[in-house]
């Protein structure tokens, strides 16, 4: 492409992002990750990761989540 001039160095955001969910004692109990794609839940001690698509996630929030302030 030509008069199109690229940055040397340049910054590229991530493709998900982790959280670790603990409980009261601060143990932890699982992690989210959260892709542009979906949601992901992996318990702890657990080799692999459940999912849902953000379609789904969307239904059941929207017939299944209860109101809250954030």
């Amino acid at each position: 492409m030509k008069g199109i001039r690229m940055a040397k160095n340049s910054f590229r955001p991530e493709k998900f992002h982790d959280f670790e969910i603990i409980n009261k004692e601060s143990g932890v109990i699982g992690k989210i990750r959260i892709k542009p794609s979906g949601i992901l839940w992996k318990s702890k001690g657990s080799h692999y990761w459940l999912g849902v698509n953000l379609e789904k996630l969307a239904t059941f929030m929207e017939h299944g989540g209860t109101k809250k302030e954030h």
